[in-house]
């Protein structure tokens, strides 16, 4: 099979409670990783609250296998992921939906705070360099003036989170957006700009 041969990688997908999420997400278990890498769901949590708004993206399949070993059975998360449950039960619903798509995957569950006088960007960052992180994925959400005048390079102010990871990663960055359901993804890259992948 194609990529057996390939040495095993550390990709991070980071997650977060939206629809880019979730499409980077999707991206990442379709197209990017392996069998034998390791995949790290890295979650920066804010201090406030947050609310699901894409219950059709991770369903709870009915609970038929048990655990396989992981730290938390798939039972852990229910219905409560749609009144709201908390952070804990939304990344368990993400973990659970990657077991699904690669059952012998090595998935692992990281978080951060947001604190005072850091940026997300500036986490997401040293968490790539501190876990030698082969590929990076992120969800990007495409702004009109980003489409018309292009990224800003330079300092973080004015530019999103992911154009700064995409310039300052020192691993390969994919930022990623969705086009409809079956439409495929644009993918940016320090490399290649608006590419188009077929779903």
């Amino acid at each position: 099979m194609e990529g057996r041969d390939a040495p095993a990688r550390k990709v991070m997908v980071v997650v977060d409670p939206t629809r880019e999420s979730a499409a980077a997400l999707q991206y990442a278990l379709s197209h990017a990783v392996l069998e034998k890498d390791t995949l790290i769901l890295f979650h920066v949590e804010h201090t406030n609250a947050w609310k699901n708004p894409f219950g059709s993206f991770f369903r709870k399949p009915s609970a038929t296998s048990g655990g396989s070993g992981g730290t938390t059975s798939s039972s852990s998360f229910s219905s409560s992921t749609e009144a709201g449950g908390g952070v804990m039960d939304f990344l368990e619903a993400m973990k659970h939906a990657c077991e699904i798509a690669h059952p012998n995957l090595k998935i692992l569950v990281e978080k951060a705070d947001l604190v005072d006088g850091k940026d997300k960007a500036s986490i997401i960052l040293a968490q790539t360099i501190s876990q030698r992180i082969d590929l990076l994925v992120i969800g990007q959400r495409r702004s009109l003036s980003n489409a018309i005048l292009g990224p800003k390079r330079g300092s973080l102010r004015g530019q999103d989170t992911a154009e700064y990871l995409i310039e300052n990663s020192k691993c390969t960055c994919v930022a990623v957006q969705k086009k409809g359901q079956n439409a495929g993804y644009l993918l940016n890259t320090k490399t290649h700009r608006n590419f188009w992948l077929l779903a």
